[in-house]
């Protein structure tokens, strides 16, 4: 017989079945833990002037510099308002800089400063603590499994069935007050 395990966040508390984890609880537990993670980072790069999604987009263009924001958007897994409002931020801090594509007038291409790659190394020492506490948590094998599975999952939710809403009136007529 399958125990009982105790998952607690900040707001909720579930019991979840050993190895019988519904996709409710797989959703929950990968938002308590990108939430608190993304908080954590925050925190760490606070005093350098950056938030934990600038950083992204500043790792992201460390491992490929010169590319689209479309395909910055697309590797950040944000959106086109948000990524073009960082860089805004960033652009103006001298870290990025954006200009005309060579082959398509429509398209910007976002590049690293010489001052962004020189300010990145310390927001990389800024969470270095952090990242190696986070792999800290896992044994040998155990972080790529991991890392496997979370690739698995934003595939399987970019996919477009995932997109579409289910008709109103079959899910959330039940909840609803009727006045």
């Amino acid at each position: 017989m399958a125990g009982i395990g105790l998952f607690v966040n900040h707001t909720y508390t579930y019991y979840v079945r050993d190895a019988m984890a519904t996709g409710h609880d797989i959703a929950m537990g990968l938002r308590a833990a990108y939430l608190r993670m993304h908080r954590q980072t925050n925190a760490y790069l606070a005093r350098c002037g950056i938030t934990a999604d600038q950083f992204v987009l500043l790792a992201l263009l460390m491992g490929e510099d010169g590319i689209t924001q479309r395909e910055l958007v697309r590797r950040a897994s944000s959106d086109a308002n948000t990524v073009r409002a960082m860089l805004v931020l960033l652009e103006n801090r001298g870290l990025v800089g954006r200009g005309p594509h060579p082959k398509d007038r429509r398209a910007r291409v976002v590049t690293l400063t010489q001052g962004g790659r020189e300010a990145f190394d310390g927001y990389v020492s800024a969470v270095r603590l952090l990242q190696d506490h986070l792999s800290g948590l896992f044994e040998d094998g155990e972080a790529r499994v991991l890392v496997n599975s979370l690739e698995r999952i934003s595939q399987a939710m970019a996919l477009p069935e995932h997109r579409r809403s289910p008709s109103r009136s079959a899910v959330c007529e039940v909840g609803r007050r009727s006045d």
